[in-house]
């Protein structure tokens, strides 16, 4: 907990805004994302060099586990859940630079997450749906399920946040006993198993979100009789 909480102390003061150390961590991870893919796209070319098809390769990569679960929409949700990904990827490491914490090991930020996959959840669906067609599966196959139905949206969101969190605070924290009690003998081990962890943390997150938002867009799935009668 005390990870967390150095996280949430404010580092800058711009009037009555505070702005906490996850805060400031998060804009310059977004910030150098987006420099990195101006400047990798800006100069595309039918013969790629190595940071073109580096970043081919990651967005191919992404592309084909998207399509294995939503073929259909892999177009559509590329843009969402690869920036998840990356941003996950990156925010994740960023507690092995010295004197950075993860953005991700501090409830809020894991939260902020979970609530944006939440909507995005709601937004896929009425998008590919309608909005009637998409609130018409709480009431199925009985109105009785409506509160059950949106209990289950709320609790899958905050176990998605506390999920990522709690594995992030453990392993900052795991990683700082073992230093401790072992001093610097271990760096590489402990180094090895940040970055494997980081890795499939950030992985299960984003297939999660994308495996919430195909089932409710596939929930939201009208019948040609159904698509007729609207």
């Amino acid at each position: 907990m005390q990870q967390s909480t150095m996280t949430s102390v404010p580092v800058l003061q711009i009037g009555p805004l505070s702005i906490s150390g996850t805060v400031l961590v998060t804009w310059v991870i977004m910030a150098v994302l987006g420099g990195l893919s101006w400047a990798v796209t800006r100069h595309l070319q039918a013969k790629p060099g190595v940071v073109q098809t580096a970043a081919e390769g990651i967005v191919s990569t992404m592309e084909n586990a998207i399509h294995e679960l939503a073929p259909e929409q892999t177009t559509e949700l590329l843009p969402f859940i690869g920036s998840l990904w990356i941003f996950l990827v990156v925010a994740n490491l960023s507690g092995l630079i010295p004197g950075v914490h993860s953005p991700t090991d501090d409830l809020s930020a894991t939260s902020a997450l979970a609530i944006l996959v939440f909507f995005s959840v709601h937004w896929f669906g009425i998008r590919n749906q309608g909005i009637k067609g998409y609130l018409r599966h709480y009431l199925s196959p009985t109105s009785f399920l409506l509160p059950f139905n949106i209990l289950s949206e709320i609790t899958r969101t905050l176990t998605l946040a506390v999920r990522l969190f709690g594995n992030m605070m453990s392993l900052e924290l795991a990683a700082l006993l073992i230093v401790l009690v072992a001093g610097l003998l271990v760096p590489i081990p402990i180094l090895m198993l940040h970055i494997v962890e980081a890795l499939v943390q950030a992985y299960i997150f984003g297939m999660l979100a994308l495996v919430y938002i195909v089932g409710g867009i596939q929930q939201q799935e009208r019948t040609p009789q159904e698509r007729s009668d609207s």
